[in-house]
């Protein structure tokens, strides 16, 4: 057969019983948690338009279609080769092997596996087959450990955006909504398969989609309707200040200039929101998701551009101002900025909403100090708040968070620091769940990332009160050297019968919050599966939360017994770890818990 054919399939039409390879000299795949998030949150955010409780199942067939965009393969020897849509493709099965994964407990699970894996001779294969990504897929699908380190950059990625997939995924889709979401996906989300019979009909067909023309982005857009209501004597002026500004922006990163522009344009002046029910309008907040340069120029007389001035000064100074100030916010996402340390810690329990909520109370007229201190109040308050949810098990996903940074925003736009930190900290008591309200945090499958980092804070707060330096980004750097979660007791039920009369109790004891450490993988390999006592011996020589269970911390420590004695926190050495101590543990970690995330602190930050 010659020729090209394009066929609009659902999900289960394209991926039931269909097989899809890649060539060798195929990139890699390389989408991001940033691609990864994006697509759980558009699809999420599509189901939910229209999704009721009170539905029946069979109702979804009648909620709106989808479009995930096309995919082109060259058909070859019977076999199915992407010349494009790998990264699409890809992420599409993460996310079915995902689902297949949050229906463990459902009594009637929607059958997703056929549209991942097939079985010939008594031996599976996955439907995107490529050899060197088939122990991870494997890993991944049976919900077993694997270790993508040494691995090549597309199996690293591929087990990366799984569990990036994971804490994104809506805590309100975990439960009843999920056959409903499911359903939805299979049967309403459409792509467009286009088969060419050659490699060269194939590649012409993607050169032509990729590379004819010059296509105007949303910012080229918006700079051209900018520039044009400028007087001519400034417009150089105003075109030289854009170019350097959108220069750092694509400096800092892949789509970091979209980005940008939509959360300033959120962060300074969105009013409302969409209301989540069936035919409600997209608000300002919505509408400068997907089309900000339309939205501005529709709304531009209501936000203060009348004039040539004003325009003028909406590049040189506004645009200039919030640009260099989210840089800075990137910046410090990505590596530790003195002053600016809770965006990190926001950025890597992935809350990307933390930007236009940082942007919110930025003036152009705020000094340097003062603006990076209302970004660090700002930051801190969100790192208290999720904090606080990450403890309670409750979700931080972006759909779930949306309308309540949304809310806040709206809220501190434009305050001064010392009323930003009375606004937030009067936020924070209004909250109902605190560590307080939860003494039973435990470790689990889709919050043992979340876990880690808290751990993290936790014994970095110990060791520098201590008058150790910091050592977090060693607990959090991923490598052969890299630290995991270690239970104090090993997994054996056998060992701990005296106080547990079903394996299923000493799990659940097991797993919680004042059970577990943060250790090198390479210990946990040495001694991992040891009894407490064989294994306390070794932790004298690890960080200082492992070392405080020996008794030698308490005697060749001055630092640590003088931060004990000034604190009063209940430390204590352990000989033998029981029932009873892990509760008294789990109660030391709270306490520090509150020490290190303290709404309290809010008030007495100041400028550098």
């Amino acid at each position: 057969m010659s020729g090209i054919v394009g066929e609009a399939k659902t999900v289960r039409k394209l991926l039931k019983g269909e097989k899809y390879s890649i060539d060798y000299y195929q990139r890699e795949y390389k989408w991001g948690e940033k691609q990864a998030r994006e697509l759980i949150d558009d699809l999420t955010g599509k189901f939910l338009e229209d999704y009721l409780p009170s539905h029946a199942r069979k109702q979804v067939a009648d909620y709106p279609h989808y479009f995930l965009g096309a995919i082109i393969i060259s058909k070859k020897e019977g076999a199915n080769y992407l010349v494009d849509g790998q990264q699409r493709l890809t992420s599409l099965t993460l996310l079915l092997v995902l689902l297949r994964n949050l229906q463990n407990k459902h009594a009637a699970p929607v059958n997703v596996d056929e549209l991942i894996v097939s079985e010939k001779f008594g031996e599976k294969s996955f439907n995107l087959d490529v050899d060197e990504r088939a122990p991870c897929m494997a890993a991944l699908f049976e919900e077993a450990d694997f270790d993508p380190t040494d691995r090549s950059e597309s199996v690293q990625n591929l087990y990366a955006r799984y569990e990036d997939m994971k804490r994104a995924w809506p805590e309100e889709l975990r439960g009843d909504a999920l056959p409903y979401f499911i359903d939805w996906l299979l049967e309403n989300v459409h792509l467009v398969e286009i088969t060419a019979y050659s490699d060269d009909d194939a590649y012409t067909i993607f050169e032509t989609m990729n590379d004819r023309g010059l296509s105007l982005s949303p910012t080229d857009m918006l700079k051209g309707y900018l520039l044009a209501n400028i007087a001519e004597n400034k417009r150089i002026a105003a075109s030289n200040r854009w170019r350097s500004r959108i220069g750092d922006l694509n400096d800092a990163g892949k789509e970091v200039e979209p980005d940008f522009f939509k959360a300033w344009f959120r962060s300074q002046y969105a009013t409302k929101i969409r209301e989540r029910k069936r035919g409600a309008k997209p608000e300002d907040f919505d509408r400068i998701g997907t089309e900000f340069h339309r939205w501005l120029r529709d709304t531009s007389r209501a936000n203060g551009l009348a004039g040539e001035d004003d325009f003028f000064r909406f590049i040189d100074r506004d645009f200039d101002f919030y640009a260099r100030h989210y840089v800075l916010a990137m910046a410090a996402s990505q590596k530790r900025v003195a002053g600016l340390e809770p965006i990190q810690y926001n950025a890597q329990n992935g809350f990307t909403l933390q930007y236009m909520v940082l942007l919110a109370p930025l003036k152009p007229d705020d000094s340097p100090p003062v603006a990076r201190l209302k970004m660090n109040i700002v930051a801190r308050f969100v790192d208290i708040l999720i904090t606080w949810r990450i403890w309670n098990f409750r979700s931080i996903a972006y759909s779930t968070m949306q309308y309540a940074m949304f809310l806040v925003m709206r809220e501190i736009r434009g305050l001064d620091p010392q009323a930003l930190a009375m606004k937030l900290v009067a936020r924070l008591a209004e909250e109902k769940e605190t560590f307080e309200s939860n003494d039973r945090l435990a470790v689990h499958q889709q919050n043992r990332y979340l876990i880690h980092r808290l751990l993290a804070r936790l014994t970095e707060y110990v060791e520098t009160q201590s008058g150790q330096a910091s050592r977090y980004a060693e607990y959090v750097a991923e490598g052969r050297e890299r630290y995991e979660v270690e239970h104090l007791w090993a997994n054996h039920a056998e060992r701990h019968t005296d106080e547990f009369a079903h394996p299923a109790d000493f799990v659940d004891y097991r797993n919680r919050i004042g059970g577990l450490l943060l250790l090198p993988k390479s210990f946990n390999a040495s001694y991992g599966d040891l009894p407490y006592a064989a294994k306390l011996p070794h932790y004298r020589t690890q960080n200082l939360l492992a070392h405080s269970l020996h008794p030698d911390c308490y005697d060749h420590n001055p630092g640590f017994v003088r931060f004990v004695k000034e604190t009063g926190l209940p430390f204590e050495a352990i000989a033998d770890f029981k029932k009873a101590n892990l509760d008294d543990r789990g109660n030391l970690y709270r306490m520090i818990a509150k020490r290190v995330w303290h709404p309290q602190d809010l008030l007495t930050m100041r400028t550098p």
